[in-house]
């Protein structure tokens, strides 16, 4: 069994396939206690810089969380097949990068349509440094 941990760099096809999937997820940042804080979200890939994305609010819980620059994780789930992607989280507040990551929220999730215009929108940014996945997804 091959035991390197898996990065972006080392995506399986499958695994890439199934990020592009539409899919609901989890994402898991840490309390000021040390506790894990999980909460279901929409994300989105970026497979060319290797970054997950969530877009929110300022004030959410998540974001207050990942703007101490703690570790998270985004998982994806659907029966069998889960994808976990994890790293260092911060938050990113520039009108630009929030444009682009509704841009991509909306083209990963059209059903869901547009989110609208909302000043207090983050984006909060996982820099993917491990990979955890099933079989199904992440075999080589």
């Amino acid at each position: 069994m091959d035991r390197t941990p898996r990065t972006p760099v080392n995506l399986t096809d499958e695994a890439l396939a199934f990020l592009g999937e539409h899919h609901l997820a989890t994402l898991t940042t840490l309390r000021k206690t040390g506790t894990p804080h999980v909460v279901a979200v929409c994300f989105t890939w970026d497979q060319d810089q290797g970054v997950a994305r969530v877009i929110t609010f300022g004030h959410s819980q998540k974001a207050l969380n990942a703007e101490r620059g703690g570790y998270a994780a985004v998982t994806q789930v659907d029966g069998k097949r889960w994808i976990t992607l994890e790293g260092p989280s911060r938050v990113l507040t520039d009108p630009d990068t929030v444009a682009d990551a509704v841009a991509r929220y909306a083209a990963r999730y059209p059903r869901y349509g547009t989110p609208k215009e909302n000043p207090a929108r983050v984006v909060v940014e996982i820099a993917v440094s491990r990979v955890l996945g099933s079989a199904a997804v992440c075999r080589r």
